[in-house]
């Protein structure tokens, strides 16, 4: 028999798993930002707006970057395999194995804010690009991460499907949470987390705007091992 009590805990744990994956949407708006006007045009969490530069890279349009793109996403793509290999086999939601990869992301962050701090960024393109790919390393597990938490509408990483799925059913069906709901909650946070990193690197440096996002994943691990892992 369901006890009483089991609803309102799930709703809670529901609440403050949408929060944390805020949070982390946050994070790539801001590491997203740094790596495009940072990092010599590089998404490190976008991977599909990395797959079309590439694509126009090798085309040879506007000059833009083939080689960051290109090991960018291959990062990634390790950075989410390392960590569904790990939590494979573990439950949906959040469990001490979704702390541990979560954990490793923001060590990832921090190294990169530290690389990013002691290197010339500015001017060296090899030293963009490892710093681009340890972030996109970082944002592979993030996303793997939020898959396995399952919060619904939260990748932290993809807006264009969460964007369909506002238009396509939520403003369909109308009433009150057509105008304020998860999906927009998505794409206006990951909107907002690239203004906020923008600002940072008018006003400072490429290390400066990491290590914010890497005190943010680190906070979200934090909270998320005390009060999600223990709620499941």
């Amino acid at each position: 028999m369901t006890s009483p009590k089991e609803p309102a805990l799930l709703d809670r744990v529901e609440r403050r798993g949408l929060v944390l994956m805020l949070v982390l949407t946050f994070v790539t708006g801001v590491v997203d930002a740094v790596g495009y006007l940072g990092l010599d045009r590089v998404f490190v969490g976008n991977m599909t707006g990395n797959i079309v530069i590439l694509g126009m890279g090798v085309a040879g349009a506007d000059d833009l970057p083939v080689l960051g793109p290109a090991i960018a996403l291959g990062t990634f793509v390790i950075g989410a395999f390392v960590a569904g290999m790990v939590l494979r086999r573990r439950p949906k939601g959040w469990t001490t194995a979704v702390t541990g990869c979560l954990a490793a992301g923001s060590v990832i962050l921090a190294a990169a804010a530290t690389a990013a701090a002691l290197t010339d960024t500015e001017h060296s393109v090899s030293a963009q690009i490892c710093v681009a790919a340890a972030t996109a390393a970082a944002m592979g597990i993030q996303a793997c991460v939020a898959r396995k938490v399952a919060i619904a509408d939260m990748t932290t990483v993809v807006v264009t499907s969460t964007l369909t799925s506002l238009a396509a059913e939520t403003w369909t069906r109308g009433g009150r949470t057509a105008l304020w709901n998860r999906r927009f909650g998505a794409i206006a946070t990951i909107f907002v987390g690239a203004l906020i990193g923008a600002l940072l690197l008018s006003v400072s440096a490429v290390g400066v705007a990491l290590a914010v996002a890497a005190g943010l994943s680190v906070l979200v691990t934090v909270i998320g091992h005390i009060h999600m892992r223990a709620s499941a």
